[in-house]
């Protein structure tokens, strides 16, 4: 007969293992918040390469290798909270990227004068489109016309209002339509894979319009009103998936630019998704406002108020 365990030998190794690893973790939140650390192994890297190796290895359906990358993602990415999520066990990293949420995990405001948030984010830069420059970060503006290579839509939005939204690296990935509208067209813009955290955005003027992108115009139910979203890739995560259409675009596809749909979506819908996190950047015509609960530095889940429809 075995030895029983003692269970108080037993609570001290467990409180030693969570010990190290709080340690280590500690350990890994101080180097990556230096600065000039986090900037160099996060972007002075090949960046492309980096991103299509990382994108292979994350569908590995490996047990070991599924266990080792997920570990190291809550290691670098921060917690990992997987209980709204629709099920808890994959096959691989990519599967937990992409995982879906529990029905109810989120609730979409339906007041029709309400547009609402289309992912889970933080809410970065926002406010005022000055004419057509727009500031990604305090100090470093860019203009729409270098973002969105269509000069109709920038006039669209001149004088607007536009929100960007940054997904961390644990948060939910998939984006959702904000109104009820149509999609007539994608238009796809292939680019570089700069990280978009916040030191990043500091220290990389224009980054945005760098960047591997999307622009999804909705046309909304009143006549001239229309909403974009403006998905922007960035290291690691260069690939973005419209469930409207057949194609997956990332690093590989090359056009056409401009691919026409005639997609109807309704408000909440799913729309697509990274295939980790990213930004999304949300632009409305003058006269739209944000909501009050929107504000630098905060947090916003999908489905909670982003602009309000003009008076």
């Amino acid at each position: 007969m075995e030895p029983d365990v003692n269970p108080n030998i037993q609570q001290e190794k467990h409180s030693k293992r969570n010990s190290t690893r709080a340690r280590v973790r500690s350990m890994i939140n101080h180097l990556t918040q230096l600065e000039e650390l986090n900037f160099l192994l996060t972007n002075r890297i090949p960046r492309r390469w980096a991103t299509i190796a990382v994108g292979s290895l994350s569908r590995v359906e490996n047990p070991l290798v599924r266990d080792v990358s997920m570990a190291m993602w809550k290691l670098f990415g921060g917690d990992l909270n997987l209980h709204e999520a629709k099920q808890t066990r994959f096959k691989s990293l990519h599967e937990c990227f992409i995982r879906e949420l529990k029905p109810g995990a989120r609730s979409i405001d339906q007041n029709p004068e309400v547009l609402v948030s289309p992912s889970d984010g933080i809410v970065g830069a926002s406010g005022l489109v000055h004419g057509t420059e727009v500031f990604q970060a305090k100090g470093f503006p860019y203009s729409l016309g270098d973002l969105i290579p269509d000069r109709e839509l920038v006039e669209h939005y001149r004088d607007g209002v536009f929100v960007t939204l940054r997904l961390k690296s644990s948060m939910y990935h998939r984006f959702h339509a904000p109104c009820s509208g149509v999609i007539r067209e994608v238009t796809y813009i292939s680019g570089d894979t700069w990280n978009v955290n916040p030191i990043a955005l500091q220290r990389i003027e224009k980054l945005y319009c760098k960047n591997e992108r999307a622009v999804i115009t909705l046309e909304l139910d009143c006549p001239g009103q229309t909403l974009t979203l403006v998905p922007v890739a960035a290291i690691l995560v260069a690939s973005i998936r419209l469930q409207f259409m057949s194609e997956a675009l990332n690093l590989k596809y090359r056009g056409p630019n401009r691919i026409p749909c005639n997609h109807f979506c309704s408000k909440g819908e799913e729309l697509g998704y990274f295939e980790h996190g990213s930004t999304i950047i949300v632009f409305a015509r003058k006269g739209f406002r944000l909501s009050e609960q929107v504000k630098d530095g905060a947090g916003i889940k999908m489905g909670e108020p982003l602009f309000l429809r003009p008076d």
